[in-house]
């Protein structure tokens, strides 16, 4: 029997719209319901929202997290990313999901430059992983180790104010002279202040362009992560050229590893008392990598690249953070002055700073805090890939996405933080443990928090506070004549000043003998 035109088309529709509803329907009977993605911009075909990205990107997040809302998500070529701009919600991630979120969000550059990610910062989440980062907390970042290794951090901070002394009048580059001081500092750790002279000059000469050309590379925007399929052709030499500044580095490192393996006194070190070890950062990971039986045993490419992490990690954030700190004194003088009466109080002119005074400075402290609160050098930490689809604030993240974590929005939130632009050391005075760097309150993580929380931030508080109060004990700074101070930011590897602090340093210390 044949239905009436009319009637087909009907049941054709009927069909249509169950096969439709009917899915939907299921779900809602079943009680489950799929969360939708993260609104967010649309962008162009391919490309997605790469065209249309700012170079100053953790205020163009911060515009967009004002229109989108505090989760939001777009795509940067083959990548889909989500922006994450509220503490509730970062929390969400670095505890609730943490072991979901704590795999890194992987680069080319960082590829290469981590020996194939067998390194603390980008290597994925697992035994590994553990395995390095308790070595490296355990073996060189310990109390008794930090302690150890005092006089030759005190070394190399003494050289450099001796020097500071000798250019009295002379204007100086802030950042360029704590990224020397902390270089310095961080070869005496690995070499244990065995590196003297020439061939030490050599090595310092050798890093110290190289650094920095690693860094610019590690965030250089390259078309071979935005589309995975096109890093073969590695359109923009950025593989080639890291690859070219690995080699360099390795002419150091790789010489420095079979120096301590063939020479027969530095393999006696595992028998020598621990206080010996502990003043050597190479010989520890030399040590473990000849000690076949133990579990906890490296390679040699995890050794390189945990001294490439150990000398990127140790000197471009920490300088950059004294710069900063350095910027916000001379841009308020009044909080200048506070801070060098506190210095005068607990060290005196007639004295120099030592370690042990650190813990009594705590209007530095809070000016540290302060900095960083404003200025944090990562301003979405390290980005995340989680390992397996989650839901987020009642939204979708889909597996090995990316997501930023803006830490630099959260520390600026007016509901947070009263008069949040304003520059204010008092407000983190009286309550050292609900602002310290632990990251344990989601309205200040400058350092991250949770698995992946800053593992070298033990010797990085250290050194800075360290540096800062040398500095700032030792001479007055003041702006080179007719020059004004200007406190626009740049982000690349860290957010950096766009144009460098320089300052002219004034004995302070009562009798000259001090800076020698």
């Amino acid at each position: 029997m044949n239905l009436p035109a009319d009637s087909a088309l009907i049941l054709a529709a009927l069909v249509l719209i169950f096969s439709i509803l009917w899915p939907i329907l299921k779900l809602i009977n079943s009680g489950k319901k799929t969360p939708f993605l993260p609104p967010g911009p649309g962008g162009l075909p391919i490309l997605g929202y790469l065209p249309f990205l700012r170079s100053d990107l953790h205020h163009q997040f911060t515009e967009l997290a004002g229109k989108y809302g505090p989760i939001y998500k777009l795509r940067l070529g083959n990548k889909l990313c989500t922006v994450i701009s509220s503490p509730s919600l970062i929390k969400e991630v670095l505890r609730n999901h943490d072991t979901i979120f704590a795999n890194r969000d992987t680069t080319v550059a960082a590829r290469i430059a981590t020996y194939d990610f067998n390194d603390i910062a980008w290597s994925p989440y697992g035994s590994q992983w553990r395995n390095l980062r308790k070595l490296f907390v355990r073996e060189m970042l310990s109390n008794t180790n930090l302690e150890a290794t005092y006089n030759l951090r005190k070394e190399e901070v003494r050289k450099a104010v001796k020097e500071i002394y000798s250019k009295i009048g002379t204007p100086m580059d802030i950042c360029e002279l704590a990224f020397k001081i902390d270089l310095n500092v961080i070869i005496n750790l690995i070499w244990g202040g065995k590196i003297q002279g020439e061939r030490r000059d050599r090595i310092l000469n050798s890093l110290l362009p190289v650094l920095a050309d690693m860094l610019d590379l590690l965030v250089k925007p390259n078309i071979s992560d935005f589309f995975p399929v096109l890093a073969r052709f590695d359109i923009q030499g950025v593989a080639k050229e890291m690859t070219t500044l690995l080699e360099r580095v390795e002419g150091i490192t790789k010489d420095a590893i079979d120096e301590r393996m063939k020479n027969p006194s530095n393999k006696m070190k595992a028998v020598v008392t621990k206080k010996d070890r502990r003043t050597d950062f190479l010989q520890i990971l030399v040590d473990l990598m000849q000690e076949e039986d133990n579990k906890e045993s490296l390679g040699e490419a995890q050794i390189k690249a945990m001294l490439i992490n150990i000398l990127v990690g140790g000197t471009d954030t920490s300088s950059t953070t004294i710069e900063w700190v350095m910027a916000e004194l001379l841009c308020h003088p009044k909080v200048m002055e506070k801070v060098q009466n506190e210095l005068n109080d607990v060290v005196g002119l007639n004295n120099i700073v030592e370690e042990f005074h650190i813990s009594k400075l705590e209007y530095l402290d809070a000016v540290l805090k302060e900095t960083l609160r404003l200025h944090p050098i990562g301003p979405f930490l390290t980005p995340r890939t989680p390992s397996q689809t989650c839901t987020v604030g009642g939204y979708t993240i889909p597996k090995d996405s990316t997501v930023f974590l803006n830490v630099w929005s959260i520390q600026r939130d007016p509901l947070a933080w009263e008069d949040p632009l304003e520059f204010k050391p008092e407000r983190f005075l009286g309550n050292t443990t609900k602002w310290d760097f632990s990251g344990n309150n989601f309205n200040y993580i400058p350092f991250g928090s949770g698995r992946r929380v800053c593992a070298g931030l033990p010797l990085a508080e250290r050194m800075i506070r360290y540096v800062l109060a040398s500095l700032l004990h030792s001479f007055e700074w003041k702006l080179p004549e007719g020059e004004k101070l200007d406190m626009s930011d740049k982000l690349v590897m860290a957010l950096r000043k766009k144009i460098p602090l320089t300052a002219v340093p004034i004995p302070r210390l009562y009798n000259s003998d001090l800076y020698e």
